[in-house]
C-alpha cells in the first residue's frame, strides 16, 4: 500500500466526491484542479459514461461485467448501475491496489450478493495472472459473454522493466473474452483538444510523475488500436458526452463543457466477433 505517493484511484475517488483518500492525495487533487479547472467535470463525465455503457449493455442482453482498474467505490458503481437494469448481472471488479479492493469488499458485504459480486486485488500488467484470478471467483460464466471495462485506466503508464505494456496486456485480454463480448473503454488524448486544454494536460502529465501512477496520454488512432478487430458500436469512438447522451433530468448532475472535445477523453464501446 503506498501512502507516500498520491494514487490515482485515490485522486480519482476525491475528484467525485469521495472520502477515501488521505491529505496527500487530497492536497495532489487541489493541485491537478487548480492546473486544470475543468478536471472534476472531465471525471465525472467519465463517470457517467460508464452508468450509460453499463446500462446500453444490458440492455444488449450482457449479464457479466468485468470492471479492471474499478477504484475505490464512489458515485454509482458498477454492479449498482447493473442491478438497477437487471439484478440478474453478475460484476467482478479487479484493481491493483489495496485500499481500493478493500472499500469494494466492504461495499459488497452490505449491498452485493456473493453469488453474483466479488472483488480482487490483481495487475493488468499480468493478464493471465488476472483472467485466473477472476475465474477462481466463480461469479462468471464464461460460455456466456462478458463486458470488459477498461475505464481510465490505460492512460495510467502500465510499465514492466520500463516498458509500457498496455496495449499487449489489452489484446490478451481480448484474445481470452468470449465470442459475442464487449470491451467498454475510454482514455485520455492530448489530440483534437482546444489549445488550452491541451497545455493543462501537458502540466497534468508533469504532476502526476511525481505520483504513484505515471500517465501517459495517446494519439487517437492508439486508442482506437485498443479496440483490435472488435467492431465499434455506434457511435464509433468519441468524446464522453457524445456516447449515447441521456435527456437531463433536474438532478442531473452539471458538467461545465462549453464543446465535448473539452472532455479529453475518448471513449468506445466495441463488441468481439
Amino acid at each position: 500500500m503506498d501512502l507516500e505517493h498520491p494514487t490515482a484511484a485515490r485522486v480519482y475517488d476525491w475528484l467525485l466526491g469521495g472520502t477515501a483518500n488521505w491529505a496527500i492525495d487530497r492536497e495532489f487533487g487541489a493541485r491537478t484542479v487548480e492546473r486544470f479547472p475543468l478536471l472534476r467535470d472531465i471525471a465525472l463525465a467519465n463517470r457517467l459514461f460508464l452508468h450509460r455503457a453499463v446500462r446500453h449493455l444490458v440492455g444488449l442482453g450482457v449479464r457479466q461485467f468485468i470492471d479492471v482498474g474499478a477504484g475505490i467505490p464512489t458515485m454509482g458503481n458498477t454492479h449498482q448501475i447493473a442491478d438497477e437494469a437487471d439484478p440478474a448481472t453478475k460484476v467482478v471488479y479487479v484493481d491493483n491496489e489495496p485500499v481500493a479492493v478493500a472499500h469494494s469488499k466492504i461495499l459488497l458485504e452490505t449491498q452485493g450478493d456473493p453469488a453474483r459480486h466479488a472483488a480482487i486485488q490483481a495487475d493488468l500488467r499480468e493478464p493471465d495472472e488476472l483472467w485466473e484470478a477472476v475465474e477462481a471467483t466463480g461469479v462468471l460464466d464464461f460460455s456466456e459473454p462478458v463486458a470488459l471495462l477498461l475505464v481510465a485506466v490505460l492512460h495510467f503508464q502500465q510499465l514492466r522493466r520500463g516498458t509500457d505494456v498496455g496495449p499487449l496486456s489489452v489484446q490478451r485480454l481480448r484474445d481470452l473474452l468470449p465470442s459475442g463480448s464487449y470491451l467498454i473503454l475510454s482514455h485520455t488524448t492530448y489530440e483534437g483538444v482546444p489549445a488550452p486544454l491541451y497545455q493543462n494536460l501537458v502540466d497534468l502529465d508533469e504532476l502526476y510523475q511525481s505520483s504513484a501512477n505515471p500517465v501517459h496520454w495517446r494519439p487517437q488512432q492508439e486508442i482506437r488500436e485498443l479496440f483490435g478487430d472488435f467492431e465499434l458500436i455506434e457511435p464509433g469512438m468519441t468524446w464522453t458526452p457524445l456516447w449515447h447522451p441521456e435527456d437531463s433530468s433536474p438532478n442531473s448532475p452539471i458538467i461545465g463543457f462549453d464543446a465535448p472535445e473539452e472532455s479529453v477523453i475518448l471513449v468506445g464501446v466495441g463488441r468481439k466477433p
